[in-house]
Parts: structure tokens; sequence; C-alpha cells
């Protein structure tokens, strides 16, 4: 890990579904010494424990459809309000509603994003990769399977890993179907105001990771 930035930092990693925000949100975090979150990682931690909030979750998420946003915007505000330094956010905002909520929350603080970074992959790319993606459930990593450990665990925290329940490929089309809906206006949004940086994320993993972290660590 580096030295963390001089300055809170606060970034939004926008893309499509398995487009490789986890592997890489978490990484940049580590890095630079931010919180981290993986909204699609704290509603299936939900759904898992069976919480209020994971009963009304699931049966939205085994459609491959996003949150509303009159549920989704609390969550984030709550984990929020609890960061005392810079953060990554994952999977926020996932929709223009989303979006304008994050600023206007921030701006009520006399904060703002520092960026946004849209990670690219072709359509083609990102089917391949949900056929070849695994979990932990226990301490959220996401890989390929050829990062396995012996036996199938997971790398990290040796516990058994296997493929995501919602990394069906039907699933994953309707997912990425909302992303263009919902998220591409997002993405939209952060470039005309200027925060929005484009990363090639077609590259390998170590690959993409250097390179979003000399982006910031200038």
């Amino acid at each position: 890990m580096i030295a963390p930035a001089a300055k809170p930092l606060r970034v939004v990693l926008l893309g499509p579904p398995a487009s490789g925000k986890g592997t890489q949100g978490r990484r940049l975090a580590a890095s630079l010494g931010l919180g981290y979150l993986s909204t699609g990682a704290l509603l299936r931690e939900h759904v898992g424990a069976g919480t209020e909030l994971g009963k009304q979750a699931e049966p939205i998420l085994a459609r491959g459809e996003y949150l509303p946003d009159d549920l989704m915007c609390p969550i984030l505000a709550d984990w929020l309000s609890r960061q005392t330094g810079g953060w990554v956010l994952d999977g926020f905002p996932r929709s223009l509603p989303q979006a304008v909520f994050l600023d206007e929350w921030l701006a009520a603080k006399d904060l703002k994003i520092d960026a946004a970074v849209s990670l690219e992959v072709p359509f083609s790319e990102l089917i391949a990769r949900i056929h070849d993606r695994v979990e932990c459930p226990s301490c959220r990593w996401t890989g390929q399977k050829a990062q396995l450990a012996t036996g199938g665990t997971c790398p990290a925290c040796y516990q058994p890993a296997g493929p995501r329940a919602d990394d069906s490929e039907e699933n994953f089309r309707s997912r990425h179907a909302e992303f263009v809906n919902l998220t591409v206006p997002v993405i939209d949004h952060y470039r005309a105001s200027g925060q929005l940086s484009a990363c090639d994320a077609t590259a390998p993993q170590d690959e993409v990771a250097a390179r979003l972290l000399r982006s910031f660590a200038g």
C-alpha cells in the first residue's frame, strides 16, 4: 500500500456488470487508503442475512434489476455519514436521480466528488467474463476461476468460492440493459460536468489497476 492521498479523495466507479468494478475498486481504495463500498456486495450480504432490506431486495436482484432509488439513496446516505475520510463507491450512483442525490448530499456539506471513472469493456467480453466469474461469500473477493486457490477456495481467505447466484447469462443481459437505460445517463452527467475519466478495462487486472492508480497518485 502506498501512503494515503494528501487529501481525502471521493471517487465514483462506473461501468457495466462484469467490467471489474469490484476488483478495481477494492484495489484502488486499498492503495490510496480510502474507504470502499460495493453496493452489490452490501445488498447480497443483506439477502444472505435475511434482513428486512434483504427481503425487499432479493426478488428485485433475482430479476436482474437495480433497486429503486428510494431504497438505495438512504442506504448510501447512512454509509457516507459514517465515513471520516475519502472513499470509492462501486455501484452507486446507478441512475441519474441517484447521481443528483449524491451531488446534493455532498454539496450540503460543502463537498463534491473528485472523479467519476468509467470502466469500458465491449459487450462480447463481458459475456465471456460472467461465465468465468466467481465470488467468495465470506470476504466478497471477486475474480475468475483460474485465480481460485487449491480446492476451489478463495485466494484471499481460503473459504469455498464459486459462481455468483445472479450470474446467469439471462440475468446478465437484463442487468446490462438496465445499465444502458439507467447508468449511461449517469456517465453522461459526469462527462458534462467535466468529472469523468474513461478507462479501458480490457487489459489484465494488474495493468488496469496500475493505470487507475497513476491517475490518482500523481
